[in-house]
């Protein structure tokens, strides 16, 4: 061990990142909750090996990625989710030849609502149903409709992603002027987001052949059994009368969100207690205004998801012991420890790691803005989450000199775990596909998911710059 403490900087940086790509491969390869867990072997490392000082987890992360998906998976156990997914349902089914552009705006919607990418899972099997009977290729909506939904978080109000950069960009010490957080934020990545939504629906109504005009698809047709596999079992809510209590459930929840986004846009009607004062001395930010002592957005968000899941069980006849058995509250546990794991790592790694890589890739960033973009995108994939990646990488971009602005304008690339099919949405879309048009292709990088994928990460990018430059913000 003194050997290895004794080598210089640089070359204990190079095998400290290699031992980190090991645990987040490692981890991604075995999948769910391992990804997390592996951060535990590199952090030990670097603290028994390298000697390093311990890091801090995201806990405020951590915490808001428990509240929401306790409230969102009260909602789907309560049956509020199913009212959500009803609605949808109609709105596909009266539209079918539209279909392709419909299905990804709406999952993208559901996101944005719920603050997680995994209720595509229940309308997934519709849209199959619907593209299915009316002759589409399902590839087309349902790779459109997986993207999306991942798309969705850096656009929504209650997503661990928003509240994580929001609180990063906030306490950084280079403040942006004019941006005042959490408004500000979805300001930018919400019509970008829906923009690049939109660019992902207009190309896949165009990929791949018409299902009448596949020959594959048709050779396999001849075959009855395969035949009655791929038009078998309708997938349908519209025949469920759904009770009072699923609606009551949907409007409490919704009615939380709404309360969030009203103490983010007036931030008057947050408890402040008055001037931050440190060592009897009144403290200020870089432009001079007062630092005022006010309710975080992170605080608000976890207080009013954990009232909307009690109000939830208070008022409807839903069963706790289900909230912890159904698909959300599992995929977000999940998520929970991957971030708790990842981000204790990194940021034991890179702590003591800035001052030498602000000097390495400083002028780079600043010269290529761009690249800070790639890097987030990458490491989004090495970890699987978008909170992730970006409680990981935001706070050493901010080290090493990154413009808060192109940080805000680049917000969508912390999505890029469709790279390779190993997401969970990507892999259950690939199920729910019985005809295979949706497909992993023979080289693994050749599937189904990566052109809307980078398409849309791309074009919600550029138009993010382009509003964060209306906004003044580069």
């Amino acid at each position: 061990m003194e050997l290895l403490i004794n080598l210089n900087e640089g070359t204990q940086f190079a095998i400290q990142i290699i031992i980190v790509l090991i645990c987040l491969f490692y981890g991604a390869k075995k999948g769910g909750i391992a990804l997390g867990l592996l951060g535990g072997i590199g952090i030990l490392i670097l603290v028994f090996v390298f000697h390093i000082k311990p890091g801090k987890p995201a806990i405020d992360v951590m915490l808001t990625i428990l509240a929401v998906v306790v409230a969102s998976a009260t909602l789907q156990a309560s049956g509020g989710l199913d009212v959500m997914l009803q609605i949808a349902e109609r709105i596909l089914r009266r539209n079918p030849k539209f279909l392709t552009i419909l299905a990804p705006f709406i999952t993208c919607f559901l996101t944005i609502l719920c603050g997680t990418g995994h209720v595509v899972y229940t309308i997934m099997p519709i849209i199959y149903d619907i593209a299915i009977k009316n002759n589409i290729r399902p590839e087309r909506p349902m790779a459109a409709a997986s993207i999306s939904s991942q798309m969705g978080i850096i656009a929504s109000p209650v997503s661990v992603a928003v509240v994580s950069l929001t609180a990063l960009l906030l306490n950084s010490n280079h403040k942006l002027a004019g941006f005042d957080g959490y408004i500000n934020l979805l300001q930018i990545t919400i019509p970008s987001t829906l923009f690049g939504v939109l660019c992902i629906g207009i190309f896949s109504w165009f990929r791949g052949k018409d299902l009448d005009k596949d020959e594959k698809f048709q050779n396999k047709l001849k075959n009855e059994e395969f035949k009655n596999y791929v038009y078998g079992n309708t997938k349908t809510l519209l025949n469920e009368k759904l009770s009072k209590d699923n609606w009551l459930a949907m409007w409490i929840f919704l009615g939380a969100i709404i309360c969030v986004a009203l103490l983010g846009i007036f931030d008057f009607l947050r408890p402040n207690w008055g001037q931050i004062i440190k060592n009897n001395i009144p403290q200020f930010d870089s432009l001079g205004n007062p630092k005022i002592d006010i309710l975080s957005m992170v605080s608000v968000i976890q207080m009013f998801m954990l009232l909307a899941g009690s109000l939830i069980i208070i008022f409807t006849k839903t069963e706790a012991k289900k909230i912890a058995s159904n698909e959300i509250f599992k995929s977000g546990m999940i998520a929970m420890v991957a971030v708790f794991g990842i981000s204790w790592m990194a940021d034991t790694m890179f702590a003591i790691h800035t001052p030498m890589m602000k000097e390495m890739l400083g002028n780079i960033v600043k010269d290529y803005p761009y690249t800070y973009a790639i890097m987030l995108l990458l490491i989004s994939k090495f970890v699987n989450s978008q909170a992730a990646a970006i409680s990981a990488f935001v706070p050493l971009a901010l080290n090493i000199g990154v413009e808060p602005g192109i940080i805000i304008a680049f917000a969508a690339a912390c999505y890029g775990y469709y790279i390779l099919p190993t997401y969970p949405s990507d892999l259950a879309t690939i199920q729910f596909d019985r005809s295979g048009t949706t497909h992993i292709g023979k080289f693994v990088i050749n599937h189904s998911f990566i052109i809307p994928g980078l398409l849309g990460v791309f074009s919600s990018c550029v138009a993010g710059y382009l509003i964060a430059l209306s906004a003044g913000y580069i």
